[in-house]
């Protein structure tokens, strides 16, 4: 059943399952465009549901089924909704699962809730995705262009879904970006990284890691994984990680 939580005039959709009180939650955070429908967090739903394990996924503002203008969302607005939802729809440990965008948005939630947060498994993670990813990757002529009409879209990408890159976007994410300085996380980290990733090259996982100033990180590559890893043996490589955390398997 899809509920809204009251966001600063906004309602985030929200759909969250109750398991048993001795193993750990699980929160998904989706990507860039993407909402709580994915073919992964309908995965992770249906599988916590079959072990009884408590289980949230939301929609960010401005996406899905949540209220407000996509145009409008920042990497510190959409981690604003994510605070939200982890305080007050969650309790105890949770294992966060974050996808793409919805990594950067979980590694920001692991430093910022540190005793909650038990591990931090991230697909495709993609922190710092806005400069390094993409503004970097734009010629003069394209930023002028992204200044002069505020938005862009990244053709045949599947990062952005069809949707607008912004120059609010990018500019505001600048205040969040963390793969600048050592990233102080108490919690296991593992990152699933394919190595066909059009969006997120794989080098990627190995800058998380080695960001991540402890040392229970573990990076594990698919040689013929896209960016999405939404195959079967994706998401049961998926779940084998998550349930490595829980008292079920």
């Amino acid at each position: 059943m899809i509920e809204f939580l009251s966001m600063q005039g906004n309602g985030l959709a929200y759909q969250r399952q109750i398991g048993i009180d001795e193993c750990p939650g699980i929160i998904f955070l989706s990507g860039f465009a993407s909402d709580m429908e994915g073919t992964k967090a309908v995965f992770l739903s249906e599988r916590c549901a079959t072990h009884s394990v408590s289980f949230v996924r939301f929609d960010y503002r401005g996406c899905g089924r949540s209220s407000g203008q996509f145009t409008d969302g920042t990497i510190g607005a959409w981690f604003e909704d994510t605070l939200a939802v982890f305080d007050q729809l969650t309790q105890g440990p949770q294992i966060v699962v974050g996808s793409s965008m919805g990594g950067w948005l979980g590694l920001l939630l692991a430093k910022a809730r540190p005793e909650r947060v038990k591990t931090f498994i991230g697909v495709a993670a993609a922190p710092d995705f806005t400069e390094d990813l993409v503004w970097d990757q734009l010629t003069a002529l394209q930023r002028e262009a992204l200044r002069r009409k505020g938005e862009f879209y990244k053709d045949g990408s599947p990062l952005d879904q069809g949707k607008p890159l912004t120059l609010k976007l990018i500019e505001e994410a600048r205040a969040h970006l963390i793969l600048r300085h050592p990233l102080p996380l108490s919690c296991p980290v593992r990152l699933l990284q394919g190595m066909l990733d059009q969006e997120v090259p794989w080098q990627y996982a190995a800058r998380i890691a080695a960001h991540v100033s402890q040392d229970d990180v573990r990076m594990t590559l698919i040689k013929d994984g896209d960016h999405r890893l939404s195959r079967a043996e994706d998401l049961e490589l998926l779940w084998q990680t998550v349930s490595a955390f829980l008292s079920v398997q």
